[in-house]
């Protein structure tokens, strides 16, 4: 059933406008999380610049449900395991299996390779639906890199519009 759910939240829109952030609470909520396992990604020797790098340049590579093909398209939990999977690196398929992945850190405190955990379209139950890579924290000015499914925009780098900021559930580290 949480697969389920998480599907059918997953992948919202996005909107490109960053303000800096002084820090977003995470959401309390976050945790329809306690049915979740726990889960470690081992990045190995990675470096979160060339994580980061390589997730750059396939910005433009379009939206597609449920697929983390590159020829298809991805969705946003299809991005993230299409990008980690390049560099052997297991992570979950789905967004909502993050939840309770790596090491929880303030918005304020993140950056390049963080994963960024929000809302899907429902953000009544703060189930974690939608996900990024922060590529860069500049002064509280977040930018992170995703698949958007809004008008089938694709791969693309946002910021923390006023959109983001209200289905913001938590950022996590998975590099040292």
């Amino acid at each position: 059933m949480i697969a389920a759910i998480c599907l059918f939240e997953s992948c919202s829109t996005s909107k490109k406008t960053s303000t800096p952030i002084k820090d977003v609470n995470t959401k309390k909520h976050a945790s329809a999380g306690k049915n979740i396992p726990v889960r470690t990604i081992h990045t190995k020797n990675v470096s979160p610049d060339e994580l980061v790098a390589f997730a750059e340049t396939l910005t433009g590579i379009k939206y597609k449900y449920g697929s983390s093909n590159k020829e298809q398209g991805f969705d946003c939990s299809g991005f993230i395991t299409y990008v980690f999977t390049h560099f052997n690196i297991a992570v979950p398929r789905s967004s909502v299996e993050f939840t309770n992945a790596g090491k929880q850190v303030g918005l304020s405190d993140s950056r390049k390779g963080d994963l960024i955990l929000f809302t899907g379209s429902d953000t009544t139950g703060w189930i974690v639906g939608h996900m990024g890579i922060i590529t860069e924290n500049k002064k509280g000015k977040i930018a992170f890199i995703h698949s958007a499914s809004g008008n089938n925009k694709g791969v693309m780098i946002s910021g923390m519009s006023n959109y983001f900021v209200t289905r913001f559930v938590k950022v996590i580290r998975v590099f040292d």
